[in-house]
């Protein structure tokens, strides 16, 4: 980590008492409350997560049991001018993602302008140029996002990576925040936060408002439905959960089937015509006819009916490519070139190993910086130099000399922290943040809230679940004077009507 003292949310820069003005409640509810009593709460909450299986496995290990992810009972808060400056970039960002997906699959203009090299888009293999000259209805290709944020001081927050494919979380952002209400009702009576149980209602009008044009409207449509890879997959829940808060039907690969350009869900009652598909599988297996031939877990003609204007398919097929780590690294270009402004959330600095002098900026520096797969995730094919073993390191300097067009490399942040109940009582611990960011018809709308990730182990700043990580509920203060009960309703989402910064 680097030599400046990680800054703490509650606390601020000196990490010492007293905590910072505006969270000084929450400072005095910290003192006041007994580790012992901390503990019972946040083992209430897991053993609620454990019988409502809220799960996740993990792939390629050999323990295959099902897991919850480990909940803090701390929450970390953003006040209400923190956050107002933060929708405003996400809204932004969230934009410039779509714009350039459109883009791309689309006329090219940025290609053609040289704002980014040809080859790093047309030879990407997230790039899908079966789907390139296709339309989503109403022009929208990221309907759902999850930008990950970290934040180095009082108002430094950077953008650490894009989730624009099938961004997961939000059950844990919707399951936290309920286990807070009930176990800690006084933290609520002390701070007015907005709620966010209104997400499974806004991401229901999203997807309703991208429906095909001429999709017949009132109490009969359009029909939306949730399209998962089966039990086996390791946000399984989270597809279950979505499908149950939304009211609509949750369906395998198996239900749908493609008739003259359309999609049909089979009931008991008969075939019903599908017309928007909340996906959560994969580019690679989501039509064999297009893409894997072997896939089980798509729909034959699934694309076709896309292609044709006869269902939309929420996140749009090919946007994986927006997640891709050396696309991220040219994000305050690609903002500038759509909206014709500067980015209002900074990017991490990244070096592209893909570039010789970047390349030997990192070979020199691998001790010191964090090295990531262009393509990955998870916490998965990651070197954190600081903290990395001579053979990691070394194992590392052969892969990026090998193939460094498959690398990108970031300095080593000093990452925020907020205090976490640790075995051996309240500690800092590093955290990182994803906010989600619906995108319809009906506008761009960021929910006051999000997925507060934190790493568990001391020192640490791989907050993934798979590498061990933990989740705390993300509270966002109101910016209304008191006057009223707080209470945990509908509602509680920054908006932006018409997709305006």
């Amino acid at each position: 980590m680097g030599k400046r003292p990680a800054f703490d949310e509650i606390m601020g820069m000196s990490g010492e008492a007293p905590p910072r003005p505006a969270l000084a409640a929450l400072g005095r509810w910290l003192d006041q409350t007994p580790d012992d009593e901390l503990r019972r709460r946040q083992e209430a909450a897991e053993t609620t997560f454990r019988q409502l299986g809220i799960t996740f496995a993990v792939y390629g290990d050999s323990d295959t049991r099902e897991r919850i992810i480990p909940f803090d009972i701390v929450p970390r808060v953003f006040l209400a001018d923190e956050w107002a400056r933060l929708s405003e970039g996400l809204v932004q960002r969230v934009e410039a993602i779509n714009a350039f997906l459109d883009d791309i699959y689309g006329e090219r203009r940025i290609l053609a302008e040289g704002v980014l090299p040809p080859d790093l888009i047309l030879g990407n293999p997230q790039f899908r140029p079966e789907i390139a000259g296709m339309r989503p209805p109403h022009g929208i290709w990221a309907h759902i996002c999850g930008i990950d944020l970290v934040r180095t001081g009082p108002d430094e927050f950077f953008v650490l990576e894009d989730n624009a494919r099938t961004p997961s979380g939000v059950s844990y952002m919707l399951e936290n925040r309920e286990a807070m209400v009930r176990l800690c009702p006084e933290l609520f009576r002390e701070y007015r936060v907005e709620p966010v149980d209104s997400y499974p209602d806004r991401l229901l009008a999203t997807m309703k408002s991208v429906a095909p044009p001429g999709v017949r409207g009132g109490s009969a449509g359009p029909v939306c439905v949730v399209l998962t890879p089966g039990h086996y997959n390791s946000a399984y829940y989270e597809h279950s959960f979505l499908a149950d808060s939304m009211g609509i039907e949750l369906v395998e690969a198996a239900d749908l089937v493609v008739d003259d350009d359309y999609v049909w869900m089979r009931t008991i009652a008969g075939r019903v015509r599908v017309d928007v598909i909340y996906r959560r599988v994969d580019d690679d297996y989501l039509d064999p006819l297009v893409f894997r031939a072997d896939s089980m877990l798509g729909v034959p003609g699934l694309i076709a009916a896309y292609a044709a204007g006869n269902v939309a398919i929420i996140n749009a097929p090919g946007n994986g490519i927006a997640d891709d780590k050396a696309i991220y690294s040219y994000m305050p270009e690609i903002v500038r070139f759509y909206s014709g402004g500067e980015a209002k959330l900074p990017n991490v600095e990244t070096w592209r190993c893909r570039e010789p002098q970047a390349l030997r900026y990192v070979l020199d520096h691998l001790d010191e910086l964090v090295v990531k797969l262009v393509d990955g995730s998870g916490g998965y094919g990651m070197l954190v130099g600081p903290t990395a073993s001579r053979a990691e390191i070394d194992a590392f300097r052969a892969a990026l000399i090998a193939e460094p067009h498959r690398y990108i490399a970031q300095p080593t942040l000093a990452l925020s922290t907020v205090p976490t109940l640790a075995d051996s009582g309240l500690s800092p611990r590093h955290v990182d943040f994803r906010p989600f960011v619906l995108t319809g018809s009906n506008g761009v709308q960021v929910v006051p809230g999000g997925l507060t990730r934190v790493a568990l182990k001391q020192g640490s700043l791989v907050v993934n679940s798979s590498q061990g990580g933990g989740t705390k509920d993300s509270f966002v203060l109101m910016a209304e004077p008191a006057g009223q009960s707080q209470t945990q309703t509908m509602g509680g989402m920054t908006q932006r009507q018409g997709g305006g910064a």
